[in-house]
């Protein structure tokens, strides 16, 4: 059922995924073709706010700062599996790897490489802090309109 909350948490997520994902790109290497990558984060944050912190709206401005976090960790954690599987079937592509097994460990070292360009301070602060800002703007909306 849609609510003012779960909009807006999609709406405010969909920001925060998009200007994180511009915040990482100065931390990639030079030769990293980036794309869609900010749009592509934004379309995963989208749903995550919806289901995840609109869902959990209402409980009060401790916890909408908890859910607003927890938010943004899981987008975050989508998109690693997002960009590092789409990377791992390019190179399954290009047959360097001998067998399943193979490509989703190298996959999981993917995600691990993608993660450690997350914990920089810009990204990780875009990231924490807009969840936790977004979160109370979810929980002001939530009572706004009920």
């Amino acid at each position: 059922m849609p609510t003012a909350a779960k909009i807006f948490a999609a709406i405010f997520f969909f920001g925060l995924c998009y200007l994180a994902a511009e915040a990482v790109k100065p931390f990639m290497p030079p030769d990293s073709q980036t794309g869609y990558m900010s749009l592509i984060s934004a379309v995963i944050g989208a749903p995550v706010g919806w289901y995840v912190s609109g869902d959990l709206a209402g409980r009060g401005l401790r916890a909408a700062i908890g859910t607003g976090m927890r938010s943004a960790i899981t987008a975050v954690i989508l998109a690693l599996l997002f960009f590092s599987g789409r990377e791992m079937i390019l190179r399954s592509i290009n047959h360097r790897y001998h067998g399943p097994t193979e490509a989703l460990q190298a996959m999981m070292g993917l995600m691990l490489d993608y993660g450690k360009l997350v914990l920089n301070p810009p990204v990780a602060l875009t990231l924490l802090g807009g969840g936790a800002v977004v979160g109370l703007m979810v929980e002001w909306v939530n009572r706004r309109w009920r």
